[in-house]
């Protein structure tokens, strides 16, 4: 199969020279790319100098997550992408069953293999972990992980199951299936841009699929910091938007209202907990989403389905 491992890169050499020989070693069959986000330091450089078979696809300015692959997309034409973080250590054959996966099922738009700590490595990673689902106020969260509380890896989830999203630090997509979707949404720069997507698949009845039998491990907040105000900013503005762009109107009408209302208790508590900033950045993100409305509005779903993928036992079981 066409396969195209596309790596998004800013001001990130580090990162390149830490995993991407592990990439090439074990992806003997996938072209690799690496889009460069504009980055300020030698990366663009080192990479031609170091690996001279990797393509580069050279942004002419830093559009984010979301936007930067859009715009390096369109320049790389595989029956699949493999959009993959630039702090993840991939493993010897884990190609092989994502493929197999899409394969046996021409509905499967996206895949995700199992994603552990780069660091713990017997635990499960933070973004992603066992296939990322979404509970009944739009909160998404993941098999392994709910909240802060992170499972050990004791093939629990060695299993091949569909989900609600797959993650972006290893998110595997039919090139159709991310145009027909016209991509990420670009306004969300960074952070549940891939949920969002999952989300649209989901509406226009496409699946997304976990599979246990590959593996990969993610160093995590490579570019952001999970305590940074900004990283709690564009996770609120952009839950909130991907909830009115998919949800039914029939449950808009008391979601909104009612995460808004837990959102305030929110910011006093990350206010409390994580500083000044971080209240800060909730109210920022309540009112960068009241201005985005009218755009999001239009690029509502014509279909939308009516309930969230549900695995309430999940969330019981983790806190057993």
């Amino acid at each position: 199969m066409d396969l195209a491992i596309v790596i998004l890169n800013w001001n990130g050499k580090n990162w390149l020279e830490k995993f991407l020989p592990n990439v090439i070693q074990h992806s003997e069959n996938a072209v690799i790319y690496v889009i460069d986000n504009a980055s300020t330091d030698d990366s663009v450089s080192y990479l031609k100098e170091t690996f001279p078979n990797v393509k580069v696809v050279e942004n002419e300015k830093n559009h984010g997550f979301a936007g930067g692959y859009n715009e390096g997309l369109k320049q790389i034409n595989h029956e699949f992408y493999c959009l993959l973080n630039s702090d993840v250590e991939v493993t010897d054959n884990w190609i092989t069953p994502i493929l197999n996966l899409f394969e046996s099922d021409s509905t499967i738009a996206a895949i995700q293999p199992k994603i552990l700590d780069f660091n713990r490595r017997h635990f499960f990673e933070f973004a992603g972990a066992g296939g990322g689902l979404i509970d009944n106020l739009g909160y998404p969260y993941c098999r392994g992980r709910v909240f802060e509380k992170i499972e050990e890896d004791n093939g629990q989830y060695n299993d091949e199951v569909e989900i609600f999203w797959a993650s972006g630090c290893c998110f595997f997509i039919r090139s159709k299936d991310f145009w027909a979707e016209n991509g990420f949404d670009a306004r969300f720069f960074a952070h549940q841009e891939e949920i969002d997507l999952c989300w649209r698949l989901k509406n226009d009845g496409k699946k997304i699929y976990y599979t246990g039998k590959s593996t990969v491990y993610h160093v995590g907040g490579g570019t952001l910091n999970k305590q940074s105000p900004q990283k709690t900013f564009l996770n609120i503005r952009n839950n909130f938007s991907m909830i009115l762009k998919n949800t039914p109107l029939s449950t808009l009408l008391w979601l909104i209202p009612f995460r808004l209302v837990l959102d305030g208790f929110a910011g006093i508590y990350f206010g409390y907990k994580n500083g000044i900033s971080h209240f800060w950045a909730v109210i920022r993100a309540h009112f960068s989403f009241y201005a985005q409305i009218p755009q999001t509005v239009k690029l509502r779903q014509k279909r939308q389905i009516k309930d969230f993928y549900q695995a309430k036992w999940l969330v019981f079981k983790s806190f057993l």
